[in-house]
């Protein structure tokens, strides 16, 4: 069976979601949290940024966005709430700004 390559269902052609396409129970997709980070040459340096930010499961991207956290799984509002407070924890002091995107 076809499936859509942002979900983890395997459906029937004939039925097509946003992603691509929908089982029985909907669309399962998987999310991403994608943070783009603005250095300021007085703050740190971005090694040390990447190794925080690694310590809470971002894998660096060359891109658009600089960072990812997969989630593996349909995350919830407060899954993404909690990882947005760990983010914030995280650079506080670092004299970065940054840019949170969950899809």
């Amino acid at each position: 069976m076809p499936s859509c390559d942002r979900c983890i269902l395997s459906v029937p052609k004939k039925l097509i979601c946003f992603f691509g396409f929908i089982g029985k129970f909907g669309c399962v997709a998987l999310v991403k949290t994608y943070l783009t980070i603005w250095f300021y040459s007085e703050g740190a340096s971005p090694r040390e940024v990447v190794e925080r930010l690694r310590s809470l499961g971002f894998k660096p991207l060359r891109g658009y966005h600089d960072h990812v956290y997969d989630w593996g799984k349909r995350a919830k509002l407060e899954d993404i709430l909690q990882l947005a407070n760990s983010v914030h924890e995280t650079l506080k002091g670092l004299k970065v700004l940054y840019k949170l995107e969950t899809e």
